[in-house]
């Protein structure tokens, strides 16, 4: 394997471990209570470390190598599922989003540090009054079918987004998109409906050429890496971009993005080196492999959770999903399955977005045993229910976890049924037809809370929770709107407790993502998304 008050901004350029567990829930009668996914995934066997599991997960970071840098070669990188779309407008798994990272840039692009730098943009401002974006485009920059960036390849890109011909629009991000309009050939003008604190990271979203139907089948983007092939189920390969604006980048000439669901299947091509990197192993998987290869470990800004569909009797009712809370022992969890390499939480919002993160959250439902029975006797189930719960079968950390939590439920009389999925299934009928009672998956984190918590709203297109609640669609209302810092943050806690209070679901933890790779490889970064970045990535000797 080889591989915009004025603002003005201007840039330069696992068994026994289950069975040990589940010995301890059953004699634990209630003392102390820790991906796949859509917008959200996950398969990180990860956790948080030592006795205190509200504490942030230890971090593993091995020296990658330093020898002289090699140009060229490809590498083979493991992905848990296969892509939903390859057009990024259309795309909802971030297991399509992390591969596609690597073909497509919006205006704007986050960094490892989740920080935004400018990407087909040079430079833009935000009028006074927060409504008006203007962008200037960067000179120089190609699609990969080397025509040129214009204006209104932007303005057709940020129109489809934003439904402004159809009334649909693509992401919820752009709904509150009033126009998207070519100033000149390389200045855009995007005016809002109103203030929007969360906007600037919507235009992370890929622009493609303008009137382009074919993105499905054969997508282009501005990246360093341009679309060569995709064999659905098999893998997607990429290749270098030679004309990629940003000089020196990428170092590789080929990808290939193998589609490897089953972890024992991606361990053994792993150590057969068949692959070079192998991202979101399982823990005890990455420990096995260290002497062999760089291995990485970190959280991750996702959170992993027992989504409760709130349109199906009994998850409407509070003392319900309350009791469940309280029956859910998340240090176990993390400590059985992620191996401590997970770090608790309390609402949907990881502690890796310091700054937004309501903390005292974690342990709000602290394991009790007597009190989630007593609840359930108040709703009406004094000896509890049977349901159902649906598992990504291709996330191996899911499917372990659901085994745990099934266990953990027993005690409190509700007899769980542990469904496997297929993930195209669970796309189509747990996230887009919400049919289901119960369902573990991981949320993939933002770069903004409002990215993150827009699920909940009441009306939103992905709020596969069926989660109904004024008070937290009013506060998500006034927090993306106030233009005032300090509220804001404010009003960004106050929805996280509205949904702990409301155990709108049970939320576990961020569990770290675990990454073995090719010791001959350098220049590989962990970000706080979903995504896999290769343009950094190069070989040594």
């Amino acid at each position: 394997m080889n591989k915009n008050r004025k603002f003005r901004h201007s840039f330069g350029l696992a068994t026994m471990i289950l069975l040990l567990l589940l010995a301890a829930a059953c004699g634990n009668d209630g003392a102390s209570p820790a991906a796949g996914g859509t917008e959200s995934e996950a398969n990180k066997e990860s956790g948080d470390g030592g006795g205190n599991t509200s504490a942030t997960a230890p971090e593993i970071k091995t020296e990658q190598a330093k020898g002289t840098k090699v140009e060229g070669g490809e590498v083979v990188v493991i992905i848990l599922q296969d892509l939903d779309y390859l057009d990024p407008h259309l795309a909802v798994a971030a297991g399509t989003n992390e591969v596609l990272f690597n073909v497509f840039e919006g205006l704007l692009k986050p960094n490892e540090k989740g920080e935004l730098y400018p990407a087909v943009a040079e430079s833009y401002d935000v009028s006074e009054d927060g409504l008006t974006y203007t962008f200037k485009l960067r000179s120089g920059v190609k699609f990969h079918n080397g025509n040129p960036v214009t204006a209104e390849d932007v303005v057709y890109s940020y129109s489809r987004l934003a439904g402004l011909d159809t009334g649909k629009p693509l992401q919820s991000s752009f709904e509150g998109v009033q126009s998207v309009e070519a100033k000149d050939d390389s200045t855009i003008e995007i005016r809002l409906k109103q203030n929007n604190s969360s906007f600037l990271t919507a235009l992370t979203s890929a622009i493609i050429p303008k009137g382009y139907e074919d993105s499905n089948k054969n997508p282009i983007g501005t990246g360093p890496f341009r679309f060569k092939e995709y064999l659905p189920g098999q893998r997607l390969v990429v290749e270098k971009f030679p004309d990629y604006y940003v000089k020196g980048v990428p170092s590789l000439d080929k990808v290939e993005f193998r589609i490897i669901t089953d972890a024992e299947a991606g361990l053994l091509a792993l150590k057969s080196g068949e692959v070079d990197i192998y991202p979101r192993i399982g823990t005890e998987r990455l420990e096995e492999v260290a002497n062999d290869y760089t291995t990485l470990s970190k959280a991750q800004n996702l959170v992993q959770l027992v989504a409760l569909n709130h349109a199906k009797k009994p998850f409407d009712d509070i003392k319900v999903r309350q009791a469940l809370n309280y029956a859910v022992n998340k240090d176990e969890i993390i400590q059985g399955v992620a191996l401590g390499y997970g770090t608790k939480i309390g609402s949907n919002l990881s502690p890796v977005l310091a700054k937004y993160y309501q903390e005292g959250l974690e342990d709000l439902y602290a394991t009790d045993i007597e009190k989630a029975k007593s609840l359930l006797a108040e709703a009406g189930y004094p000896d509890g229910f049977e349901t159902t719960l649906s598992v990504p079968s291709n996330y191996q950390f899911h499917v372990d976890t659901a085994q745990v939590v099934a266990a953990q439920l027993e005690q409190i009389g509700v007899k769980v049924k542990i469904e496997p999925v297929e993930w195209a299934v669970w796309l189509e009928r747990i996230y887009k037809g919400r049919d289901y009672e119960l369902t573990i998956i991981g949320l993939d984190g933002k770069l903004d809370p409002y990215q993150i918590l827009n699920k909940y709203i009441s009306d939103a297109g992905n709020n596969f929770f069926n989660y109904n609640n004024p008070e937290f669609d009013a506060a998500l209302a006034s927090a993306v709107t106030e233009v005032d810092d300090a509220k804001r943050v404010e009003l960004y806690k106050k929805a996280q407790t509205i949904l702990a209070e409301d155990a709108a679901a049970i939320y576990i933890m961020d569990p770290n993502s675990n990454v073995a790779l090719n010791k001959k490889l350098a220049g590989y970064k962990q970000y706080p998304l979903y995504v896999q970045d290769l343009s950094s990535v190069y070989f040594t000797e």
